[in-house]
């Protein structure tokens, strides 16, 4: 029988014969039914219990192989090796398929243990401990995710002492397991033992297995294992050890590919270049090591794009898009090479690239790329879950999008199986329910915030065709459903048909009504949280926001600012109320998530839902208060302009006596809501930055200071800073604490407008009768002035040293800093500060802007002077003329401005030659860098010109000393100026040069020949004159259609 049953099993292992498998499985189990349980004799070897079992397992059938080892632990067997290989065998049959199955992974644990306790004591039975070591590290892979390698630290430790024990030759496979232990200590935050294995395990890899020391020698420096002295011996034993900086000259491959990579992650650009340049110089044939570098090459020509990525041009999305085709292709190379390693590198590089593409209008492009990378990393069981979880999240939008909603579906429920921490458990599944809602065709939910997510997602679907008040009917109802008993309500605070009208009633009563109206209606609003409790509160937020982001989108804006109000409800109530401590713990938090996931998973949950919620809210607040602002333009007034009192047309009867604005409570009741809508969108900017600050989130303070300037671009050009300066304050403040996105110009803007408005309140006004005793003005300075005007001068200097050229990546261009120029120029003379020789620079170098530097400063010096403050000691007019020439201009606006008004300069101290020297210069640059000018700056440009001519014109009238082909060359000029004020539409300058003309003309008007010869030229003056009035009553016409 033995002999028939081998050979049934060795049919079944050569062949996968599952019938030969069966027929020995039949031999040995008749053959022990048939037994006496007294009885011990057998007919077969007992070996064939244990090869049945294995074979059976590997066929995969569990129940043949669990009865033989019962049947094989019943008897009395000899000590062998199969008693070992038994065990093993029991421990398969327990294999955890998950880190879910915790009990199967401890009764594995068990059999392997039991097998090389077995095994340790005779070294006849030695391999069985290697064997055991192989099949541990095949069964335990799901564990080796973070989080869970501290449940491999009991039964590791004991196959590294058992591999020691036997001095397995083995000793590269030795040294991975003790780099595994090491990293599983780490994991499980125990230093302790971390220290006292890794002297050992180190001592061995240097010793046996040196090309595996760099790792662990990584591992113990990153993680502060080892003591000065021993890292100073390794140092100084090892050139690659201590000299990284230096790795070009070592030639060392994997240093070098380590370099690469740190210099993209620092954005170090053109080192990655020379480390990729060098990589590929060194002839490397190895396949898996040539599709790294194609991964760093692809990087990094994304990376040298720079600035260009956030601009989303199309030449820029396209070469992006190239990029990550090679990519595509590469990763085929790595699936066909079939290292694990390298796929994952291709993939991680693949989802760094497609980044900056997942913007709504271009996610589609990039759903090809992301779902190889999501099906290839879920074949090899990738243990990047957060990776993998975070490309199926986006993958599920883009489907989702393309209204794919199985698909989409499909891959949020992968997601929420992979997100182990719980980071994104709530968005995940409220995006899953969300789309299980929109495949109910035929049922109505039940719950009311179900059926307001059906409406929001029916009026998202909704076409451009498709009617106004079929979308806003759809966002109402949803409204409705969230808040049936106040939505309406603060919903018709905008309806003028519900604003009582009275009897007779004047406009401006109507308009005081209409405020009123508005006011106690959005006040019902206050109590809707009291009527509901907090219960599903983040499912709430979650659906107000989407609501008002819709009607946004949707331009139904009464909607949009009552789903706001909603919303933000919840910001009041619930945010402010988080103690400051967890504010504190969001650094703590994003860096568990990134860098060490042990132990996190607590923090997480309190920390990551709250960072979502705020930028939620923060995002709502963005949005309220462009809707206010919208508001406000529906009443005619722009952001923190102050109600303009409507012309009264009525008839009065005889004796009437208007009142006075202040006097009249119904137009001071409506004055008032206009100023509280203006502070109110001001304070949902000025939250939305402080949430940006709570979170350490550049980018949402950087859009608060984008927002507040641009909407109070009209305040800024009126010089009414002054009204804003607090919210100024404290977004400087905040974008001080968090950066500034690498938008320096927009912080140079900030910091401009808050020191005007800090420095324009305290300047003198001097009267007319004053103006004539200059000297006796220069102490009038109100003292009151002194604590806001060193305030100015402290952000001025604070945004001159940003970008004073120390920090490349700090510089703005020369005309954002030429106004912060003259602010701080002004504010040292309010502070009665002479400023030195170097003209604001820190050094004499004549480096970058620094030459254009100094020229800015002497030159609004010289504006400063002469207005009855003190003056400045300032260089000679023809040093600073000198100097102006000798620079490099960036911006040819700028020097055009400068020469411009050198020439005002020049004229004012009577000095001709500078004046001829710097108009006709200023003339020559016009000429030369007619396309240079933006359309927007075209009239500024041509103003300048008409001025430069003009001056250049009266200077050469000044110095006639009787020269008639002067006062031509002086006509000349006045018509010059005269054409190029007409193309901007300044009636003032065209008649200015008219008159100078006429003035030089003059002595000519006498003879007829030389009357011939100003036809031309009078024609010119007078076509002119036309045009610039014609240009004029358009821009006039086009003001008032805006």
């Amino acid at each position: 029988m033995d002999l028939v049953i081998r050979q049934q099993l060795s049919a079944a292992q050569d062949h996968q014969d599952t019938q030969a498998l069966k027929n020995a499985y039949k031999l040995i189990k008749s053959d022990n039914q048939g037994k006496s349980a007294l009885d011990s004799s057998e007919s077969f070897s007992s070996d064939l219990y244990v090869l049945c079992a294995e074979q059976a397992l590997q066929l995969g059938y569990q129940e043949i192989s669990s009865d033989c080892l019962q049947m094989y632990f019943k008897g009395r067997h000899p000590v062998n090796q199969f008693m070992g290989r038994a065990y093993l065998c029991q421990g398969q049959l327990y294999t955890p398929l998950s880190t879910d199955n915790l009990e199967n992974f401890e009764k594995f644990v068990m059999y392997l243990m039991k097998a090389l306790d077995f095994a340790i004591h005779d070294p006849r039975y030695y391999f069985l401990i290697y064997n055991s070591s192989v099949l541990y590290w095949q069964i335990v892979r799901p564990y080796l995710k973070p989080g869970f390698r501290y449940l491999l630290i009991p039964s590791l430790s004991q196959i590294v002492t058992a591999l020691n024990q036997a001095e397995e030759q083995d000793k590269q496979w030795r040294a991975e397991l003790m780099i595994e232990l090491l990293e599983c200590f780490l994991d499980a935050s125990k230093m302790k033992e971390a220290v006292d294995f890794s002297s050992t395990a180190a001592a061995f890899i240097k010793n046996n297995v040196p090309d595996k020391y760099q790792h662990i020698f990584t591992l113990m420096v990153h993680h502060k294992l080892m003591n000065t002295s021993q890292i100073e011996e390794d140092i100084q034993s090892s050139v690659s050890l201590s000299v990284i900086y230096k790795i070009q000259t070592i030639k060392s491959i994997p240093l070098l590919l380590e370099l690469a990579r740190l210099s993209l992650k620092l954005n170090c650009t053109q080192l990655a270049f020379d480390c990729i340049h060098d990589l590929k110089r060194a002839g490397i044939e190895e396949p898996g090591k040539v599709i790294e570098i194609e991964c760093l090459e692809c990087e990094y020509e994304v990376q040298k794009l720079g600035t260009k990525i956030a601009t989303y041009t199309k030449g820029v999305v396209e070469s992006q898009l190239k990029v990550i085709r090679r990519l595509e292709q590469a990763l085929q190379r790595a699936v066909r090479l079939g290292d694990p390693s390298v796929i994952q590198v291709v993939c991680a590089t693949q989802w760094n690239l497609c980044l900056p593409l997942l913007q709504h209008n271009l996610h589609q492009h990039v759903r090809k790329p992301l779902i190889s990378v999501a099906e290839i990393l879920e074949k090899i069981d990738s243990l990047l879950v957060l990776l993998r979880c975070q490309v199926h999240m986006e993958i599920a939008h883009i489907e989702e999008d393309e209204d794919r909603i199985e698909a989409a579906m499909e891959h949020f429920q992968k997601a929420i199986y992979l997100d182990n921490n719980g980071q994104y458990q709530e968005h995940l599944k409220m995006a899953f329910h969300r789309l299980h809602l929109c495949t109910m065709l035929y049922k109505s939910p039940e719950r009311l915030e179900d059926q307001a997510i059906m409406m929001i997602e029916q009026a998202k679907k909704g076409k451009q065709k498709d009617s106004v008040r079929k979308k806003r009917s759809l966002l109402v109802n949803a409204g409705l459903a969230l808040a049936p008993d106040a939505f309406q309500i603060v919903l018709d605070s905008e309806n003028e048909a519900k604003v009582s009208s009275g009897k007779c009633r004047s406009q401006i009563s109507y308009l005081c009504a209409k405020a009123q109206h508005h006011t106690k209606s959005v006040e019902k609003a206050e109590g809707h949280l009291k009527r509901l409790g907090h219960g599903n509160d983040k499912n709430r937020i979650s659906l107000w926001a989407d609501l008002a982001k819709v009607a946004r989108k949707q331009g139904v804006w009464d909607v949009c600012r009552a789903a706001c109000r909603f919303c933000l409800l919840y910001d009041d109530t619930q945010v402010r109320k988080v103690p400051q401590s967890k504010k504190l713990q969001k650094k703590k938090a994003s860096t568990i998530v990134m860098d060490d996931n042990r132990g996190g998973s607590v923090q997480m949950e309190s920390s990551w839902p709250k960072r979502d919620l705020l930028r939620t809210l923060a995002e709502i607040r963005f949005i309220n208060a462009e809707a206010t602002i919208h508001l406000l333009r529906l009443e005619g007034i722009q952001l923190n302009d102050h109600a303009v009192l409507p012309e009264d047309t009525s008839q009065h009867p005889t004796g009437y006596i208007s009142k006075l604005p202040e006097q009249d409570p119904e137009w001071m009741t409506y004055s008032t809501w206009i100023d509280h809508l203006s502070q109110y969108a001001m304070e949902n900017f000025l939250r939305a930055a402080e949430m940006g600050e709570e979170l350490n989130e550049a980018w949402m303070v950087h859009n608060a200071v984008v927002y507040i300037l641009n909407h109070n671009k009209h305040l800024i050009a009126s010089g009414r800073q002054r009204e804003i300066v607090e919210s100024l304050q404290s977004l400087l403040i905040a974008m001080k604490n968090t950066g500034h996105s690498g938008n320096t110009v927009v912080l140079v803007m900030l910091c401009n407008a808050l020191a005007r408005g800090l420095i324009l309140c305290w300047i003198p006004v001097l009267k007319i009768d004053e103006k004539k005793k200059i000297d006796a003005a220069t102490d009038k300075m109100d003292p009151n002035g002194f604590p806001d005007i060193k305030a100015a001068l402290e952000v001025c200097e604070f945004a001159l040293n940003l970008t004073n050229g120390n920090i490349p990546s700090e510089l703005v261009p020369i005309v954002v800093r030429q106004h912060i120029i003259a602010t701080w120029v002004k504010a040292k003379q309010l502070l009665q500060q002479q400023i030195g020789h170097k003209l604001g620079t820190d050094d004499e170098n004549d480096d970058g802007q620094n030459p254009i530097t100094k020229v800015l400063v002497a030159l609004e010096m010289y504006s400063c002077n002469g207005l009855g403050l003190m003056d400045f000691t300032v260089l000679s007019l023809s040093q600073l003329v000198k100097m102006t020439l000798e620079c490099n201009w960036p911006d040819p606006l700028v020097e055009l401005q400068t020469l411009t008004r050198l020439t005002h300069f020049a004229y004012a101290s009577h000095d001709h030659e500078i004046v001829m020297t710097c108009s006709q210069r200023a003339l020559q640059l016009g000429i030369k860098h007619t396309r240079a000018f933006l359309t927007e700056n075209q009239k500024a440009r041509q103003e300048m010109l008409s001025t430069a001519a003009c001056i250049q014109g009266r200077s050469i009238m000044e110095n006639l000393a009787g020269k008639k082909h002067l006062r031509l060359a002086a006509s000349k000029a006045f018509v010059q100026s005269a054409r190029y004020a007409g193309e901007t539409g300044n009636c003032a300058l065209v008649m200015l040069a008219a008159r100078y003309f006429w003035n030089a003309c003059l002595p000519f008007i006498g003879s007829p020949s030389d009357r011939e010869q100003l036809k031309e030229p009078t024609e010119t003056i007078l076509k002119n004159i036309i045009k610039a009035d014609k240009n004029k009553q358009v821009g006039f016409f086009h003001m008032l259609s805006s």
